[in-house]
């Protein structure tokens, strides 16, 4: 009879637990992450306040949203600086079906969404078929979509959207804001996907090596079309959710944005070369980025500083994720 050797199972000790959440990519957002809220409680002792916890995570999931379509974009090496303009466009193209056309409130959320599925697919159409750099596509069709939503409104709000549709962005599920629930809900979703399908493995493997993918049968292009798509459905659907938060769809929604959610994915450990990131760390950047913009408010910090801060949080994130990499 063959000898057999037995396996033993050591427990993990606090030891190698540690190690383990130290190589994690994201376990340098979650530890800043932690450590801005200690801070910030003592700073000022409304941050944990049942008004403000609920304010600090509806903004985030507006944010993170676009994030978690940027973040598939990244990770198949590419980048779509056009979201924000996404998000603004798709809002008022939204609002206008709740408005004029008198689209049920319900129904027009999907057809937002599929709005910016569309703008995606444009993007795709020159940065997968025609091999176009994607950082200059959707720079220019980020302009075409901002210029749209001026020629479109004359830079007018569309308001009021009416009760029945603010629910989406004011109402709450067993005191959890509903743009929250749609949030961590496409997070799950997301992670899901890249973690436990094929399509979701391709996506690390055209973000790896392009070339190694065409080599082993994967059909790169329908993969940079899909996330180009998500990319701009996630857009569209945070813009018609944050018009549903302010009864009223903006032309300047989704200013600022494409950065938010660019920052967001890197300081939680998505490359900018592709082929590396996680939805939680994704998750976890924009909650970051969203406490530190909130801390600057209670702390009575001016605007100025504001956009100083987050412009220093970029330039750290790409420093990290350059140091990482090496």
């Amino acid at each position: 009879m063959p000898n057999q050797r037995a396996v033993i199972s050591t427990p993990l000790t606090p030891t190698s637990r540690l190690g383990r959440f130290r190589q994690w990519e994201a376990s340098g957002v979650v530890f800043a992450l932690v450590v801005l809220c200690v801070l910030l409680s003592v700073a000022t002792p409304n941050f944990f306040s049942l008004t403000n916890v609920p304010i600090v995570l509806r903004n985030a999931s507006f944010v993170g949203l676009v994030a978690l379509g940027q973040t598939l974009v990244l990770l198949v090496g590419g980048i779509d600086l056009s979201v924000g303009a996404i998000a603004g466009l798709s809002a008022i193209i939204g609002a206008l079906m709740l408005t004029v056309l008198g689209i049920h409130p319900y129904a027009v959320i999907p057809l937002t969404c599929l709005f910016g599925l569309g703008l995606g697919f444009a993007n795709a159409v020159f940065v997968a078929k025609l091999r176009l750099n994607p950082f200059i596509v959707t720079l220019a069709s980020g302009e075409i979509f901002a210029g749209a939503n001026l020629v479109i409104t004359q830079g007018y709000p569309i308001r009021p959207l009416g009760s029945n549709f603010r629910f989406f962005g004011q109402g709450e599920v067993f005191g959890i804001p509903a743009p929250v629930i749609v949030f961590f809900g496409a997070g799950i979703i997301l992670w899901w996907m890249l973690t436990k399908t094929r399509f979701g493995r391709n996506i690390y493997a055209v973000g790896g090596n392009r070339d190694a993918a065409l080599l082993v049968g994967i059909r790169v292009w329908r993969v940079e079309f899909a996330v180009y798509g998500l990319a701009g459905a996630f857009a569209a659907l945070s813009g018609i959710l944050y018009a549903s938060r302010m009864d009223a769809a903006q032309p300047s929604v989704g200013e600022g944005w494409m950065l938010s959610a660019i920052t967001a994915a890197i300081i939680g450990g998505t490359s900018l070369r592709g082929g590396e990131g996680t939805i939680l760390g994704t998750i976890f950047g924009a909650l970051l980025l969203t406490v530190l913009q909130n801390g600057t408010v209670l702390l009575n910090v001016s605007g100025y500083w504001q956009r100083l801060i987050v412009g220093s949080v970029v330039l750290v994130a790409i420093l990290v994720d350059l140091l990482r990499r090496k």
